[in-house]
């Protein structure tokens, strides 16, 4: 019997999706209890403020819906159609909730300025409206706090802008209560002075929303001393000689990047794996927000050198080993080859020639040789004959 064992980004993505969809409920709940009763009491008390604010609150319970709606399937693992998973998902509705946020920070602004501008009269609300918005009030600001410390925990920009819409509702509340006490004793016009400022700060936090996921959405990089701390980290490892194409993007909260590996020109393929491996480990370990590493290992330091596919390749292996035995099938070094190793440097294909120890002469001699009958490969670099005993040769088998 198997059993299937979670990863810990796997869990941790679980605990953070869980803990955003109770603060979201939680919110959600509020807000259709608030809405109602603002409606309520703003109509028996003939309180078109309370009624409007009211509606307000109606609105944030609907983005309460599309956050929701945008943590369940931004949060679900990468699927056939969605290889980078769907985060993205959520980086679009923090889009969305930051559009939301200018529109009605536009409509309070702008219904202020109606109302200033004609000379609206508000008629004094009472003691029991006024009880009902400072409670609305200290809700919405508690929801606010309570959605935002979740927000910075898990690392949601959309959570944060669905804070943020509780804000407003929690600053146009406070309007609308401000509005009320001014009324209550004769100053109507205050409600529309304190509503325009309010529509202005609001407006202020949609567009940073808009901003912040725009950037997100054109794959805008870490800053710069974050990329360097990442170059510094992926360079102490042992057996890098360097890094370079270091590149990031972000994606609802976390962190992909990419980057060239320079390692020893002659190792085996296995431990230069093994190498960025352990790149990758260390960079993990100090960022724990990187969900994704790519790394490519590189031979020698090629960087502003492009995109070595779209440049003239180098022959592989089988040409190479054609080529080769029509110029050295005659001579015992190739005919006693026990290994054929290749390596890419320079823009050249140099070879080394592991061989039993049976032909006697000096192996520097015997590259001398080879060099020589294939003078005129243009590709050819170095040659190297090494020689390998029969117990040897044994024991590795």
């Amino acid at each position: 019997m198997t059993q299937t064992v979670e990863s810990p980004e796997v869990h941790d993505r679980q605990l953070q999706s869980r803990d955003a969809k109770r603060v979201t409920y939680v919110g959600a709940w509020l807000d259709g209890l608030l809405s109602i009763v603002k409606v309520v009491v703003g109509f028996m008390v003939g309180s078109a403020a309370l009624v409007a604010d009211g509606i307000h609150s109606f609105s944030d319970l609907v983005t309460d819906g599309f956050v929701l709606a945008a943590i369940h399937y931004g949060h679900q693992e990468p699927d056939d159609d969605h290889h980078y998973g769907h985060g993205r998902i959520e980086t679009l509705t923090t889009l969305l909730l930051g559009s939301v946020l200018i529109f009605v920070a536009g409509g309070i602004a702008w219904s202020s300025l109606v109302r200033l501008f004609n000379g609206t009269a508000v008629e004094p609300p009472g003691a029991w409206a006024i009880l009902v918005a400072f409670a609305a009030l200290l809700a919405k600001e508690w929801i606010f706090r309570y959605t935002m410390r979740v927000a910075k925990r898990v690392k949601s920009k959309l959570l944060e802008a669905n804070a943020w819409h509780s804000r407003s509702d929690a600053l146009s509340t406070a309007v609308v209560l401000a509005a009320m006490i001014a009324s209550q004793f004769g100053a109507g016009w205050v409600d529309a002075v304190a509503a325009i400022i309010v529509g202005l700060l609001v407006g202020k936090v949609g567009w940073d929303l808009l901003w912040e996921s725009a950037r997100e959405l054109v794959d805008t990089a870490l800053p710069e001393d974050i990329q360097q701390q990442m170059h510094d980290v992926a360079c102490s490892a042992p057996g890098v000689d360097s890094v370079h194409e270091l590149r990031t993007r972000q994606s609802a909260g976390w962190v992909m990047v990419d980057l060239h590996v320079v390692v020893a020109p002659k190792i085996t393929v296995s431990e230069a794996h093994e190498i960025g491996n352990e790149v990758s480990r260390r960079l993990r370990h100090e960022f724990p927000a990187l969900t994704d590493v790519i790394f490519h290992i590189d031979p020698e330091d090629d960087a502003g050198e492009g995109d070595p596919s779209r440049l003239p390749g180098l022959p592989l292996r089988p040409e190479v080993e054609a080529a080769l035995n029509e110029r050295w099938y005659k001579h015992p070094v190739w005919r006693t080859l026990n290994e054929l190793q290749l390596h890419y440097l320079d823009d050249k294909v140099s070879v080394s020639l592991i061989i039993d120890n049976a032909v006697q002469q000096p192996p520097q001699c015997l590259a001398s040789q080879l060099k020589a009958l294939a003078s005129d490969i243009e590709w050819l670099g170095h040659v190297e004959v090494m020689f390998i005993t029969r117990a040897a040769s044994s024991s590795m088998r």
